[in-house]
């Protein structure tokens, strides 16, 4: 397990009663002190869609925030009560412009570049089905790069595992 700085929550989000922790199956948990509920602390679901031309991939530049001008694969977050593919698409076309038809599941990464965010990201396949090419929401730019050599610097060190994967299966065959 890696060491990371969890979010310091002191009141349950059921009750509003104070939190304390208190060793609960096996670890260290928030529990309320008034409805004994167990405050689990689990990371967010991110999805990024890999789409390739040939031997190229697009990649998008971060518009803003801690990541600002570091390139990734166009990626966002799962939002409550939606579907993990749903949201693949809907990020997609929000960060590039262009609607996409999923394939299957490249990579499942568990990201702890950000010890206070700790996502667990899926990146799917995608073919473009539609659209226009533009960098939008989160991004500045968005561009086609050879797999051998991504644009840099990147945003998030496990989009680097998923170009060495995918190198991988290239050369596999």
């Amino acid at each position: 397990m890696i060491s990371c700085t969890p979010p310091r929550y002191r009141f349950c989000p059921c009750c509003g009663g104070l939190l304390a922790t208190r060793p609960r199956g096996g670890r260290d948990r928030l529990v309320c002190q008034e409805c004994h509920k167990v405050l689990y602390l689990n990371p967010a679901v991110g999805v990024a869609v890999v789409v390739r031309r040939g031997d190229e991939i697009l990649w998008g530049r971060r518009k803003g925030g801690p990541y600002q001008g570091a390139w990734c694969i166009p990626c966002g977050y799962v939002e409550w009560g939606e579907d993990i593919r749903a949201a693949a698409v809907r990020e997609f076309q929000e960060e590039t412009g262009l609607m996409v038809e999923l394939k299957e599941v490249l990579a499942v990464h568990s990201n702890f570049h950000d010890p206070e965010r700790l996502t667990v990201g899926v990146w799917f396949a995608g073919e473009v089905a539609g659209g226009d090419l533009k960098a939008g929401d989160d991004l500045d730019a968005a561009w086609f790069f050879p797999l051998e050599t991504p644009p840099a610097p990147l945003a998030f060190p496990t989009d680097a595992l998923v170009v060495e994967e995918l190198r991988g299966k290239r050369e596999k065959g």
